[in-house]
């Protein structure tokens, strides 16, 4: 019988389908569900339970209105959503190394249960894989206002986080991050997992949640590596989070205030916040918002969080983390893809999206340049995806680099046609390879169908460097800045052999190397961080 201890309590896995030496503990609370008495307030521990814990079923998710293929919809009611997954082996030596997963979604959406997230083949490789759900939306990132209506007393002394008389804390979201990171410290060990070779890992907005757990000092010592993929760029200052507040309060038809929002139901703030969304959605004169109306996120709030992780690892407060980067070279045609981007189709409608971008012409008319044939929607796109992941995500590693720490970068770029369709490195394509969950069905989307022979090879190299990262901090490649620095291209070997690209191909020009074409035009043209 697969039976751990933790401090709260005994709890019981199952073996996984794929690999019975693989035992998956599942649903594993590692705080009391945020509501109620506790709702816009700091991660609770758990309640300690008798006996033992049935957790082989995955717990529910976060408040969000999104339905993801393959896993559980939220419903109002669901409130133990603080919970977290293992994969260790079943008969494993102990003490080995840990890779903490946070997952995307704009941090609206998204959980840990999705198909894509099983930890089977990484912990077949010599991991303990943790995966975990935390608050997301306004539960996780909304700006609550002190019980007076501002964040700081009448003179000008801010309230301590979570301080009954003050504000709620920002960054709730973050701070759920932190209370499972502590959790894997405290109780790894049970599971043959090694509380000192931790490695946090996130794609999108995960790897942004990632990247600030980094450098917040809150977060020190409870992790030693991270992998980033698609990092987003997007950080907001304490007046923009409180213009958010106003607008979903607005929306759902209470005050935005402490007991207004208090009085709101979490279904609500989702409504509203949906509502708000789709509002930007439509009007094309909203601003930036009305290209990536996503509304929540990390928050410049000056106790967990002062700056941006870009200029915040700038400065060194990555310290000793080390960090593998990773990001995919068209990765905003996802989200052309799901209908969730501005349609911009005209030379006016791409004008005025450098403009609410303050894009310098310089960069707009490189990128048309090089893709002399391209139709106005692929080169809003190919800016999208530098300006929110691929230029962002370099430049994190970059950042860290020249700081003194230790970075490793890649670029996802497998992508060919296959059956009369064009399979993209898109947005999250990355993501089956590195788990080696290619065969599940509910990722075909992203990869493009079942996957041949060759995926499977490139999903074996992308798998080993995760893993050889956590337990040896050597993706097996060089680091930026080494004397043979280098960056790893991830592709199949059948894309490596055909030099030449397809006609049409938005990267066609130069090859592979067009990518640093790309990066250049970044650099001389600086990048316009939506962060303050």
């Amino acid at each position: 019988m697969d039976v751990y201890t933790t401090k709260s309590g005994m709890v019981r896995g199952l073996r996984a389908a794929r690999d019975p030496g693989i035992v998956a503990v599942l649903g594993l609370p590692y705080a009391a569900p945020p509501f109620g008495a506790r709702r816009f307030r700091e991660p609770q521990p758990p309640e300690p339970w008798e006996g033992v814990r049935d957790c082989t079923a995955f717990g529910p998710v976060a408040p969000q209105s999104a339905e993801l293929p393959g896993a559980p919809a939220w419903s109002p009611g669901d409130e133990d959503i603080l919970t977290l997954n293992i994969w260790t082996p079943a008969d494993g030596p102990g003490d080995v190394p840990v890779l903490v997963w946070i997952h995307g979604g704009a941090y609206a959406f998204g959980s840990s249960a999705q198909p894509d997230f099983d930890g089977t083949v990484l912990a077949g490789q010599g991991l303990v894989v943790v995966t975990l759900n935390s608050r997301l939306g306004f539960e996780g990132f909304g700006h609550v206002p002190a019980a007076h209506g501002s964040t700081a007393s009448a003179d000008g002394t801010r309230f301590p986080a979570g301080a009954t008389t003050g504000p709620f804390p920002d960054n709730r979201g973050l701070l759920d991050q932190i209370a499972a990171l502590e959790w894997v410290r405290d109780n790894i060990s049970a599971f043959g997992g090694s509380p000192e070779r931790v490695t946090l890992a996130g794609q999108s907005s995960g790897a942004t949640s990632a990247a600030c757990l980094t450098v917040a000092e809150r977060a020190r010592g409870l992790f030693g590596r991270a992998v980033l993929h698609s990092a987003v760029n997007a950080f907001a200052t304490l007046e923009q989070a409180a213009q958010t507040t106003a607008e979903v309060a607005a929306a759902a038809g209470v005050p935005a205030t402490r007991a207004g929002l208090l009085a709101a139901p979490p279904e609500t703030l989702v409504a509203a916040t949906d509502q708000v969304c789709e509002r930007y959605a439509r009007d094309p004169a909203s601003g930036q918002r009305h290209y990536d109306p996503a509304i929540h996120g990390p928050v410049a709030d000056g106790v967990l969080l002062t700056a941006d992780p870009l200029a915040a690892l700038a400065a060194g407060a990555g310290g000793a983390v080390e960090l593998l980067v990773c990001h995919t070279t068209e990765e905003y045609w996802l989200l052309d893809a799901v209908g969730s981007s501005a349609k911009i189709t005209t030379d006016e409608q791409l004008a005025a999206f450098a403009a609410d971008y303050g894009l310098p012409a310089p960069l707009v008319e490189g990128h048309r340049e090089r893709l002399p044939d391209a139709p106005v929607l692929d080169v809003y796109l190919s800016l999208c995806s530098g300006l929110l992941f691929a230029e962002y995500s370099t430049r994190l590693a970059e950042a860290h680099a020249h700081a003194g720490g230790r970075a490793f970068l890649a670029r996802f770029d497998r992508r060919r046609g296959r059956a009369g369709q064009r399979v993209r490195a898109w947005h999250s394509a990355d993501i089956p390879f590195a788990f080696g969950n290619l065969h599940e069905e509910s990722v075909h989307f992203l990869v493009g169908g079942p996957p041949g022979a060759a995926d499977q090879e490139l999903s074996r190299r992308m798998t080993r460097a995760w893993v050889q990262f956590a337990a040896q901090g050597d993706p097996g490649w060089d680091h930026l800045g080494a004397p043979a620095a280098t960056v790893r291209v991830w592709c199949t070997a059948e894309e490596e052999a055909d030099a030449a690209r397809r006609p049409g191909d938005v990267w066609a020009e130069g090859g592979r190397g067009a990518e640093d074409g790309f990066r250049d035009l970044w650099r001389t043209a600086g990048l316009p961080l939506l962060a303050p």
